[in-house]
């Protein structure tokens, strides 16, 4: 529980200051092991420290709101909401010297290094309802850090983790989930090397969840970025199993069995083998089937490569873990707009014969199951024609709470665009105005 957030909320209503400590004080007294006296003194601190911020006199301290919340706006659920949220981000972080940055909207950003490298970057945050099962929730997050480095054509060379845990989680969580970091860490021989423990909000949160993320750091020599998608180009995808998002689904349905499919390291695996068989500079761009699933990927490849997509689902059908698929169908969960973690390849025609008989002597699974045109958009091709693909305002709802949320997009959803972009252009604006007067400062130093 957020005990400033509540405070300040409290606060500006009006709430009588006393009023507030008792309430503050039995929600203290409902999670924490703590007697009434020491409950009612923090209850009171709380205040004290909430009042002293609630209004504080200067533009830095002004936050920018929109009057869009993130829920209402699906930011993280991977959908139109979502995405368009990444756009602006982009358009506030603006032109820079990197070679890939948000504006190609990647998984990584990529820098040059010296001796004419690339040096890779990038960082995932675990799943948010995989914090009771921090060895899950490790594993996942690394294993999808390393699934950014290597679809861009890079080697991973370093891992690093941050992990916050409220105030009354185990320590012992922070353990658990550095096991599952380190056991991807361990199979593929990519080192843990530095990171971060801290708790969320400090001694203002209360509870024991657990939010985190880990990033990776990779060199790179050819880069398979997805702006390289060309029209004639094929798309291959290798088998998936799904990870963060099966493993919930699995976790909140009471499929337990199922979340062993999810702990394997393929997908790193296949990376591997287009690596040491020289077959990366015949591969024009790689990507991991995860945001919003095969909908949400097709959709921000069409639009930053400025190609269309086609699709044939009776080949991506195949490629989806047997398991995993029949549970995702008995609970009704559109399979194609769910994160699968399965490789998705695009290259010229003459090299897929060669990765997809490379894959086949591993064991690994791969099948074509698309062609790149001239054009723009993302077409699926079933049995009954050619159907709609275009991602919706949110995932497919995966979990009992995201079917109650659902996916529908809000009427008032243009409405809420464009109180987001003022939003981001209020931020554009601080930042130009902060950064002015800070050069200002210190060239007078000079």
């Amino acid at each position: 529980m957020d005990l400033e957030g509540y405070a300040k909320r409290a606060l500006r209503r009006g709430e009588d200051e006393s009023v507030l400590a008792c309430t503050l004080a039995e929600r203290i007294l409902k999670i924490k092991k703590t007697t009434r006296e020491h409950a009612e003194r923090l209850a009171g601190a709380v205040i004290v420290e909430a009042k002293a911020t609630l209004a504080p006199v200067g533009e830095i301290f002004q936050p920018i709101h929109s009057g869009v919340s993130m829920g209402e706006f699906g930011v993280g659920s991977r959908g139109l909401g979502d995405f368009y949220t990444h756009e602006k981000i982009g358009e506030i972080i603006g032109k820079t010297t990197a070679v890939v940055d948000s504006s190609h909207l990647d998984d990584s950003g990529v820098v040059e290094g010296g001796g004419g490298e690339y040096i890779v970057v990038n960082i995932d945050g675990i799943h948010s309802r995989l914090s009771d099962y921090p060895f899950l929730a490790g594993f996942h997050v690394a294993r999808a850090a390393l699934r950014d480095i290597y679809v861009m054509g890079a080697r991973p060379v370093a891992l690093f983790s941050d992990i916050h845990v409220a105030d009354d989680g185990d320590v012992g969580v922070i353990f658990d989930h550095i096991a599952g970091i380190t056991t991807v860490s361990d199979l593929t021989g990519v080192p843990l090397i530095t990171g971060s423990t801290l708790r969320i909000g400090g001694d203002m949160v209360i509870g024991e969840r657990m939010t985190g993320g880990v990033g990776a750091v990779g060199i790179a020599d050819v880069l398979t970025s997805r702006v390289r998608a060309k029209p004639g180009d094929k798309i291959i995808m290798t088998e998936g199993a799904g990870g963060g998002t099966v493993s919930t689904t699995a976790l909140y349905y009471g499929h337990h069995d199922v979340v062993d499919e999810t702990l394997n390291v393929t997908f790193l695996d296949a990376c591997k083998l287009l690596a040491q068989h020289d077959l990366l500079s015949e591969i024009h761009a790689m990507t991991d089937v995860t945001n919003g699933g095969v909908r949400g990927d097709a959709q921000e490849i069409s639009g930053t490569a400025s190609v269309k997509l086609v699709f044939y689902e009776e080949r991506i059908r195949p490629l989806v873990n047997e398991r995993v698929l029949g549970m995702l169908e008995d609970l009704e969960i559109d399979y194609l707009g769910v994160s699968l973690d399965a490789l998705l390849l695009i290259t010229p025609s003459e090299a897929c014969n060669k990765i997809l008989l490379l894959l086949a002597d591993y064991g690994i699974k791969a099948d074509l199951i698309g062609d790149v045109m001239a054009g723009s958009g993302v077409e699926l091709v079933t049995r009954e024609g050619i159907t709609d693909f275009t991602p919706r305002f949110r995932e497919s709802a995966y979990t009992p709470i995201k079917k109650v949320v659902g996916e529908q997009t809000p009427t008032n959803y243009k409405e809420m665009q464009a109180q987001v972009s003022r939003a981001a252009t209020k931020a554009i604006n601080k930042k130009k105005q902060i950064g002015e007067m800070m050069r200002k400062k210190r060239f007078c130093r000079e």
